[in-house]
């Protein structure tokens, strides 16, 4: 199906946003400003205009293109190490139960239980979805008959781009592609 930008709501518009050395800032959730921040951002010679929009929006002294895509013109330093955070369990584990592979009704499981001493780290805990984090209860993972999928680890950023990009956003701008997929392997 094809369909003017022109027609498309400003809101559905958003700019993809690029560190200075024109990569992604993030990949999941994939880092995009609204159209107003993007604009802010050009006047105040915060980015560089990318890509384009065939949009034009308009005001009594002034006309642009609406960007596509803007890469910071300062370089922002990647994180080096994640963040502990539900979501970033999820994204480590690509959303899949570590035991079953089931991709509904997940939470997280605690493999040396908070009940024996276990943390609640990297290390210890995986995504489970409900039947198996009932199935295991308070036991050791060796006491319960089931088997993880792969071990728990400290991802590195990388490790949760790499995992982000399985998951992308329902829209994509025919503009972002040669940002977003940089590092696949082209075709002979």
């Amino acid at each position: 199906m094809f369909f003017a930008d022109q027609n498309l709501s400003l809101e559905k518009c958003p700019a993809l946003v690029l560190n200075a050395d024109y990569r992604p800032l993030s990949y999941y959730p994939l880092s995009l400003w609204s159209w107003q921040d993007s604009v802010k951002s050009i006047f105040l010679d915060r980015v560089t205009i990318v890509s384009n929009y065939d949009r034009i929006i308009r005001s009594p002294s002034f006309n642009m293109r609406l960007p596509s895509v803007i890469a910071l013109k300062s370089f922002i330093k990647p994180q080096s190490n994640p963040s502990f955070t539900r979501f970033n369990v999820f994204l480590r584990d690509k959303f899949l139960c570590q035991y079953c592979g089931n991709d509904q009704e997940l939470t997280f499981d605690h493999l040396l239980p908070r009940s024996k001493g276990g943390q609640t780290n990297w290390d210890n805990v995986v995504t489970a979805c409900s039947s198996c984090n009932v199935k295991k209860g308070g036991r050791l993972l060796k006491n319960s008959d089931m088997t993880l999928n792969q071990n728990p680890f400290q991802p590195s950023i990388e490790d949760l781009h790499k995992n982000g990009k399985h998951f992308p956003p329902n829209f994509l701008h025919k503009s972002w592609m040669d940002y977003l997929y940089w590092d696949v392997e082209l075709e002979a």
